[in-house]
């Protein structure tokens, strides 16, 4: 499921957490194969929208995948965050399904990481 982080994923992925004083406030985890980049996960703590958070943790999954020699990112979003990634420079690539929620499509975007 697309929304759990599997104790097996620490091996095969990498994972950035964002803290606020003490609580989790989100996290971003990001799969590198070759040269693309799928950005796996992307949560923010619902009271934290908008704060910059997200954008912080996208701008990790950038650097983490071109550091990783990734060219371009593949984003599996949920509709309602499409037009955040959109904002930082995303591109509509189709659809997807959802692998949570029979019958479900999700928008698939892309993002180039070339300079």
């Amino acid at each position: 499921m697309e929304l759990t982080l599997r104790p097996d994923e620490l091996q095969s992925t990498h994972l950035q957490v964002a803290e606020r004083e003490t609580a989790v406030a989100g996290l971003a985890q990001v799969k590198v194969t070759d040269v693309d980049a799928d950005l796996l996960k992307l949560f923010v703590e619902p009271a934290l929208l908008r704060s910059g958070v997200g954008r912080l943790l996208f701008g990790w999954a950038i650097a983490t995948a071109r550091a990783l020699g990734a060219i371009r990112m593949i984003i599996e979003a949920d509709p309602g965050a499409t037009p955040f990634y959109e904002r930082m420079g995303a591109r509509h690539a189709g659809f997807a399904r959802s692998q949570s929620i029979a019958g479900r499509m999700l928008p698939r975007l892309q993002m180039d990481l070339e300079k």
